[in-house]
């Protein structure tokens, strides 16, 4: 079984308020207490933290367009069980051709801030863990009541059949 906890979108800076990163990290520490790995899809801004979610799990990261990260790319791919795995701050225009080009099952991504767990009709699955600093609502649907934006993180969790499991975690920021 293999665990990851999935972040995106956190926008911290050395210039943020230290409260706030505390509060941010206290809460990250809780919720990834058990994961084998964190897999960050861009946006971190500072390399300060990111050194600070190593010191949580061993973390991958995909550079969004705002990171001041060294030796980073905009894409990663990696196996996990059976899984191809695939890393991006901003999801490609053609989602279909980028799966079929990077031969990928799941697509983790970002940028919308909008937390997102779809299966697609080519038998794939895209998550975007939203974000746990400046989360957006989705988009209002009829006849529902007006979404909330609620920070979030996701975990998922592959076990000893392959079965996935993912979650939507809302922080209490």
């Amino acid at each position: 079984m293999v665990k990851f906890g999935i972040i995106s979108d956190t926008h911290i800076t050395s210039e943020d308020d230290p409260k706030k990163i505390k509060t941010l990290l206290d809460q990250l520490k809780d919720v990834f207490r058990d994961v084998d790995e964190i897999i960050h899809a861009g946006d971190v801004c500072d390399e300060f933290f990111l050194e600070e979610l190593k010191k949580i799990a061993p973390t991958k990261v995909a550079i969004g367009k705002l990171d001041n990260i060294k030796n980073s790319k905009e894409f990663i791919k990696f196996s996990a069980s059976v899984y191809r795995i695939g890393v991006i701050h901003k999801s490609p225009e053609d989602l279909e051709d980028f799966f079929k080009k990077n031969d990928l099952h799941i697509l983790i991504c970002g940028h919308t801030h909008i937390p997102l767990i779809k299966g697609t009709q080519y038998n794939t699955l895209i998550l975007n863990p939203g974000s746990p600093t400046r989360p957006k609502p989705s988009p209002k649907k009829p006849m529902f009541k007006e979404p909330v934006a609620r920070p979030s993180v996701m975990t998922l969790e592959i076990d000893e059949s392959d079965i996935l499991k993912t979650f939507i975690i809302n922080l209490k920021i």
